[in-house]
């Protein structure tokens, strides 16, 4: 693996990300789940990094990113947007394909659509959404509502990863490389010198303060770029009738959208082995050299 580092300030807050590929001038933006942070795209980016620069931020109160001093305010898909625009403006990216699980993928959405931030509008040529929708399951929410809100603290890095391998099992298959860098790229010590998630748990506030945010049918129907939704086949987030409609409306009905089914995986296929890969590279390829065209609806 080869990347490398960096910080940038976007919308007033330090932001943490890692860089691949970054020869290429053609980029993909990789963008993490809700409790996650950017080094869940690790093997992703390297695989798409042997023709795209490839970006992976840290959410804003998540992993190296700074967090929040105004977590009601802050921690909801309108400020993630306006992190997003300023990355593109900082890191100078005209363009570029959007990789996004869960959360991430909502964000993609928004600013895809243009509609809660105008400066994304036409910059973002294709969406990857990793086990994410427009409407999400209010169970589902509340389960992760559950375990994100309250992240338990252990005495040892071994005990941490015991749970993280409970809790993410349904991202399917990893290896114990893969558990273990999971857990050391997204554990902080406590000042009891116990360790926890490396996230700010105040970011669970987004479900309080903002509960229909993520209800993005307005934006999802205002997209007119290639869609491809991962549905992890046993995910309790993402239900079937939901991507049947993503299907019939929006870039669905013009022919823009496809949904994958990922086997033995729930809420989020890990884009960790090669078929989950090589789906996604030959999705953004295919958009990126224009082999996904709209359908007439006239």
């Amino acid at each position: 693996m080869s990347f490398t580092s960096h910080y940038v300030t976007c919308a007033g807050r330090e932001i943490h990300y890692t860089q691949w590929g970054a020869q290429h001038a053609d980029t993909v933006v990789a963008w993490h789940g809700l409790a996650r942070t950017g080094r869940d795209m690790d093997e992703l980016a390297e695989h798409l990094s042997t023709r795209y620069r490839v970006i992976c931020p840290d959410t804003i109160g998540r992993g190296l990113s700074q967090w929040s001093p105004r977590p009601a305010h802050e921690y909801c898909l309108s400020f993630y947007a306006r992190i997003a625009a300023d990355l593109f403006d900082q890191l100078r990216i005209d363009t570029a394909h959007w990789v996004g699980t869960s959360m991430g993928g909502a964000i993609g959405t928004v600013c895809a659509a243009g509609l809660m931030q105008p400066r994304m509008k036409g910059r973002i040529r294709s969406l990857v959404l990793n086990d994410n929708a427009p409407k999400l399951a209010d169970a589902a929410l509340a389960r992760i509502r559950a375990y994100a809100g309250e992240p338990p603290a252990f005495d040892t890095v071994c005990e941490l990863e015991t749970y993280f391998r409970q809790v993410y099992a349904p991202y399917g298959w990893l290896s114990d490389a893969q558990w273990r860098r999971l857990t050391e790229t997204s554990t902080r010590r406590l000042p009891d010198g116990r360790v926890t998630p490396h996230y700010d748990p105040a970011m669970v506030r987004q479900f309080i303060d903002h509960p229909d945010d993520y209800l993005i049918w307005e934006h999802y129907d205002a997209l007119t770029i290639p869609v491809l939704c991962l549905r992890g086949t046993q995910s309790d987030l993402v239900l079937r009738e939901t991507t049947a409609e993503m299907l019939r409306r929006g870039p669905g009905a013009a022919g823009l959208a496809q949904v994958v089914e990922i086997e033995a995986c729930g809420h989020a296929p890990a884009l960790n082995v090669l078929d989950q890969l090589e789906r996604v590279s030959a999705f953004i390829d295919a958009a990126h050299d224009g082999f996904i065209t709209a359908r007439s609806t006239t």
